[in-house]
């Protein structure tokens, strides 16, 4: 799966969710790649088990990369809107509003 990137997924905490929720499918699903991957006794001459075992890792390790970096990504966008916010909370102490979106960030972070 292409996963978007940018700060669209990063606003919408639900929509960031589910993105992490179909990257995690190869992870879920460990137990049948693992008996679909590796040859039973029929299989054995058919199919290279140590390819097929090489492939499986490689995309079990390419989907937690692309995750990592999806969600490293986010805590820094979001990290540098509540440092923004901040400063301007500095400026505007009664604003409700700015207090209101300020505690929605950190949550998020």
């Amino acid at each position: 799966m292409a996963a978007p990137s940018g700060a669209a997924i990063c606003e919408d905490f639900a929509e960031f969710q589910e993105l992490l929720r179909v990257m995690r499918t190869i992870d879920d699903r460990i137990v049948h790649e693992l008996n679909t991957t590796i040859p039973t006794a029929s299989f054995v001459g058919k199919v290279d088990p140590g390819q097929t075992c090489k492939e499986l890792y490689e995309s079990l390790m390419d989907a937690h990369t692309k995750r990592e970096r999806i969600i490293k990504d986010c805590i820094f966008q979001t990290s540098a809107v509540v440092k923004t916010l901040k400063e301007e909370r500095e400026k505007a102490h009664e604003d409700a509003t700015l207090l209101k979106q300020l505690r929605k960030e950190q949550t998020k972070v």
